[in-house]
């Protein structure tokens, strides 16, 4: 998977007032274009300065999650910074296809905009029968961070190093289990991957969310399960859970002395978890810009960086172009993975 680096975004000058005023008379000038050309977009650009109306950032998961956590650390820097109310909007359900539909559908005027998860790519495969495509029907705006996914042993189950599950799994196919808060979830599929990569055999068991999940693993019910980094770290440092490796191409500083995957001897397994922000398709190409321009400076707050890194996340923006290549590209690779292990949600 490709890591951006953090980017460090000029800015349209010291004084807000008067790139607002720039900004205001670039958009007021589109209105002297023909139609047919940009000037056809123009009515629905003037809502973006408009401290009237509220900009929703729809979560398509429940409170607590790491994209829930994006949302609320940037929202109220980004209503700070344009002027207008920010309102995050938790839409769970459905793996998170009900709150991405309901992005899907919106008008592409500067009013919402979507939070998510590579879960959004990882829905494209997993559910063909959705009446839009996750991955066509939305405009990329920016990448916001990465997640690590480590995966991780209950202290019952014996294994101390990744090579103790493969070697388990390997003399006695289907006996070792692993947990996960659902089929399609990261969890569930970077495991599919590891076994995919390594060509062993581990029995999938899954659960109603990572609680119920991680309950069961803590209780050594279940082996194994990759686990995000904050929601690990405490039982690690316990001694509840065991650290198996992580699935990045490096290792975390949280984390200093844990191997990857790769040099775990388990092969090549990034299983890094991106966040980012979606538009409506059809938004006008001058509010991307700005929407992108605004948060990639918020990520670069100390205090945003210190917030995200609480919760096992590394800030990191990147272009419109450059998101939808990795969002593109990530769809590709876990379509390959879902096809070969013929897996379904439906």
């Amino acid at each position: 998977m490709t890591i951006f680096l953090k980017y460090a975004s000029p800015r349209f000058g010291t004084d807000r007032l008067l790139g607002r005023l720039l900004f205001t008379l670039a958009l007021s000038s589109l209105g002297a274009l023909p139609l047919g050309t940009a000037g056809a977009q123009t009515p629905a650009l003037p809502s973006l300065l408009s401290s009237a109306s509220p900009l929703r950032l729809i979560v398509p998961f429940t409170p607590g999650t790491g994209i829930d956590i994006v949302a609320r650390t940037v929202g109220p820097r980004l209503a700070e910074r344009l002027g207008r109310p920010v309102v995050v909007e938790n839409r769970a359900g459905a793996s998170g296809n009900i709150g991405t539909e309901a992005v899907v559908r919106a008008a592409p005027n500067g009013s919402t905009l979507l939070v998510s998860v590579n879960t959004l790519v990882m829905n494209a495969s997993l559910y063909p029968q959705l009446p839009f495509d996750p991955v066509k029907d939305l405009t990329p705006v920016t990448l916001t961070s990465w997640g690590q996914l480590l995966l991780v042993a209950s202290n019952k189950s014996g294994f101390k190093t990744a090579a103790d599950l493969m070697q388990a799994a390997r003399k006695s196919p289907g006996r070792v289990n692993y947990g996960s808060p659902g089929v399609g979830t990261p969890h569930h599929l970077s495991m599919e991957l590891f076994k995919a990569t390594t060509g062993v055999f581990i029995t999938h068991i899954p659960y109603r969310g990572t609680g119920p999940a991680l309950t069961d693993l803590l209780g050594g019910q279940i082996d194994a399960m990759f686990l995000p980094i904050h929601v690990a770290l405490p039982h690690i440092k316990s001694g509840r859970l065991t650290a198996l490796g992580i699935g990045s191409d490096k290792r975390h500083p949280l984390l200093p002395d844990l191997p990857t995957l790769a040099e775990a001897k388990a092969g090549n397994i990034n299983v890094e978890m991106w966040f980012g922000i979606f538009a409506p398709l059809g938004m006008a190409p001058e509010m991307v810009t700005m929407f992108n321009r605004e948060i990639r400076e918020i990520l670069l707050l100390d205090e945003v960086k210190k917030a995200f890194q609480a919760q096992g996340m590394d800030p990191s923006g990147s272009t419109p172009a450059e998101f939808k290549n990795l969002v593109e590209k990530d769809a590709q690779r876990w379509s390959q993975l879902i096809k070969s292990q013929k897996i379904s949600a439906e």
